[in-house]
């Protein structure tokens, strides 16, 4: 086992509990920041006009994109750390000379 393969499992792990847990809330606040982008931009009460559609979706594949890859970097981290810390350090075997 090379040293990236811990680093790489960690970074599945991070999207798979990304996917099991940060994905409804990243959609979430990334459409409400798209929601007060539009609202500053056009105005508020928000029309539900195209541009104020396509800047609430940006909003959301923004907040889902940032936060996947902090899932992401952090499973990764840890996998990396894991892997340092459970590494067995191979002592230089000594050979004694017969006198």
């Amino acid at each position: 086992m090379n040293r990236k393969t811990p680093t790489l499992i960690g970074a599945g792990v991070g999207l798979a509990t990304f996917l099991a847990i940060g994905l409804l809330p990243a959609l979430l606040y990334g459409g409400y920041a798209g929601v007060l982008l539009a609202g500053g931009f056009f105005g508020t009460p928000v029309q539900a006009t195209l541009a104020v559609r396509a800047l609430i979706v940006f909003g959301m594949i923004l907040g889902v994109t940032a936060v996947g890859s902090l899932f992401a970097v952090a499973g990764a981290a840890l996998g990396a750390a894991v892997s340092i810390l459970t590494a067995r350090t191979e002592k230089p075997v000594e050979h004694k000379a017969k006198a």
